[in-house]
């Protein structure tokens, strides 16, 4: 039998103490070869539990067969299997503190799974850390144009059972249409493996294991690779706040209230009938904190979203009086789920600084994207959800009430400089009976497009970073299914290509003018130029980092088409048209300024020169400078 060369007693203090970042280098399940001999070394955190074993396909699922030991400092049970190999199944059989066998348990940090409904975890070898040859620009000053992807859905085989494409498959089909329509990174819904296709992932049970749905742990391994090589940068979102209670999984793992609170006012999330992390264990805080760090080092993906962060903060998160438990100063933040967060993006700024970390944070908890030396939670950025629910109300609307409810348009600006803001128009706003973004604009079939392509132009010109769920590039007209592919089959309908068209141009308009991205989250970087509010009319500058380097919006919110339209501008020889979501091109009816408007010597909106500009009907004219 070949020696194990186990947890070294820096490896136990490490683990006991929180701080072992590598934990996916001891636990798990490891390949070890010495000669012409092989086996599998095993280790999982149990440290309440009488005994354990490791039973699989090696020892015909023998609970007596391979007993494990423990180690007494940090609970780390651990056993060498000779004959164990790469690809067969195993789980922990675990006794509880009162002696009687717990349902059999998946690896904690397996690093693959059995597809549903089985429940196995796989022995598989990791792939080599990968050598960060490309780091994508994903600062605040950078362009970021998210493409936001749930992989089992973006396109199927129907021909084929309906089946998911591979990971390679994507890699061959998905990362050249991402680079074909100039996104410059893919956002991933939760590749991690997790036992319901319903949950899209943000209901995960093995952390550590890229999902078997679309193929191996290398396979991912090059699909991230394949992106690098084509200058796409990949996030994927990230589930720290909560897991579900399957019973092979984390929940009383080792008959206890292992990873989750034992009171449920702390440790059960009623929306979700989901187990709420401890934070406040060194272990468990650990385990979540290696994750990260796992998906950022071993498979090189470029930044985490981490998903329902409002959900850690509060300790009344969507419950009623006396349904919590508050704090020790009696108030209602979450004061481990918050040191848990900020160490979160102190290590892995630290370790990884080229990446990048997201919350999806929908409250108004200050300095969410602040350095955690100025007391902020360390995060990158931000998801800008409030810009996200009115600028939608607002666009739902009928256009002839749209100048009663010009504030909601507006609000975002007051405090679009307070954090490093993503504009989302993300998959939640098209599923459980939200409908399209297509479905949710008002009037007829052509109105509609017009007011799609009006909301992107919007929404390009805004300041923050820019995110479109799959289907929305192309005015998808059904709300998102997830056991089916996109309705690919609309862009034979010019309309539909048209809004895939002004996506396309929309991103290269983007990324060619640094007065859209320079200065994002500073306010020296936009300027209001007027609020027509009768005439559902509004305009303003993008600048950059030079005096002459700036951006002209102007937005009509109406379908009127308003010829001789003054508006106020820094002095310049005239202004070039580079985009208008009214071009024929696009779907439109072509209304527009011919490319080409001159300057004139006339004062407007506090300007001591302005143009006269024809506006298209729904539609959003971009201009900039000539001299």
């Amino acid at each position: 039998m070949i020696a194990y060369r186990g947890l070294s007693e820096l490896d136990a203090h490490l683990i006991a103490e929180g701080k072992h970042y590598d934990l996916h280098r001891k636990l798990g399940a490891h390949p070890v070869r010495e000669g012409s001999r092989e086996g599998v070394a095993f280790a999982v955190w149990a440290p309440s539990a009488r005994a354990v074993s490791v039973v699989g396909d090696f020892n015909g699922w023998n609970a007596s067969a391979n007993p494990m030991e423990v180690v007494r400092s940090c609970g780390v049970w651990q056993a060498f299997v000779d004959g164990a190999r790469v690809g067969q199944r195993y789980k922990y059989a675990i006794w509880g503190p009162s002696g009687s066998l717990l349902p059999l348990k998946a690896d904690p940090v397996g690093f693959a799974a059995e597809m549903r409904p089985a429940t196995a975890s796989i022995i598989a070898e990791l792939p080599e850390e990968p050598f960060q040859e490309w780091a994508p620009q994903q600062h605040r000053a950078a362009p970021l144009s998210i493409y936001e992807v749930h992989l089992g859905s973006w396109r199927r085989r129907p021909e084929e059972g309906n089946r998911f494409l591979t990971y390679r498959e994507l890699a061959d089909e998905l990362l050249p249409y991402v680079k074909d329509m100039g996104f410059t990174h893919v956002e991933l819904l939760p590749v991690s493996e997790h036992p319901f296709d319903g949950s899209w992932g943000y209901q995960p049970l093995g952390l550590y294991a890229v999902t078997s749905r679309f193929g191996t742990p290398e396979d991912f391994r090059r699909f991230v690779r394949r992106a690098h090589d084509m200058g796409i940068g990949i996030l994927t979102d990230w589930v720290a706040g909560h897991f579900p209670n399957d019973e092979h999984g984390l929940a009383r793992f080792d008959g206890t209230h292992l990873y989750e609170h034992a009171d449920p006012r702390q440790g059960f999330h009623p929306d979700w009938n989901t187990c709420i992390f401890n934070y406040g264990r060194n272990e468990v805080a650990n385990y979540l904190l290696a994750n990260a760090l796992f998906w950022l080092g071993v498979y090189g993906v470029d930044g985490l979203r981490v998903d329902a962060v409002a959900s850690m903060l509060y300790l009344d998160y969507s419950r009623r009086a006396g349904e919590w438990v508050p704090n020790r100063y009696g108030g209602r933040e979450n004061l481990e789920a918050i040191d848990f967060i900020r160490r979160l993006n102190e290590t892995a700024y630290g370790r990884h600084p080229q990446s990048v970390t997201i919350a999806e944070e929908s409250t108004a908890w200050p300095q969410v994207s602040a350095p955690t030396y100025l007391g902020g939670l360390g995060f990158g950025f931000k998801w800008n959800m409030g810009w996200m629910h009115d600028t939608l109300a607002y666009m739902s609307k009928d256009p002839i009430y749209r100048k009663h409810h010009h504030n909601e348009l507006t609000f975002s600006l007051l405090y679009a400089f307070s954090e490093n803001y993503i504009l989302p128009l993300s998959h939640d706003e098209v599923v459980h009976g939200k409908g399209s973004i297509f479905g949710k604009m008002p009037g007829d079939r052509w109105r509609r497009f017009a007011n799609v392509r009006l909301l992107y132009g919007y929404m390009y010109m805004h300041p923050g970073k820019k995110l479109l769920f799959m289907g929305n590039e192309f005015a998808q007209e059904r709300e998102w299914n997830h056991d089916a592919s996109l309705d690919w089959h609309e862009l034979a309908d010019d309309a539909h290509a048209g809004i895939q068209r002004l996506v396309r141009d929309l991103n290269g308009m983007y990324v060619a003018n640094t007065a859209l991205y320079r200065r994002d989250a500073l306010p020296e970087g936009f300027a209001w130029v007027s609020h027509d509010v009768e005439d559902s009319v509004i305009s303003f500058l993008r600048r950059g980092d030079d005096p002459e380097d700036f951006v002209l919006c102007v937005c009509n919110f109406t379908p009127v088409v308003r010829h001789g339209y003054r508006i106020g501008v820094p002095a310049c020889r005239g202004l070039r048209e580079i985009l208008n979501t009214d071009a024929a091109t696009y779907g439109g009816s072509n209304v527009g300024n011919w490319g080409w408007v001159e300057t004139h010597d006339t004062p407007s909106h506090a300007y001591a020169h302005s143009v006269t500009i024809t506006l298209p009907p729904l539609a959003a004219v971009v201009f900039k400078p000539e001299w």
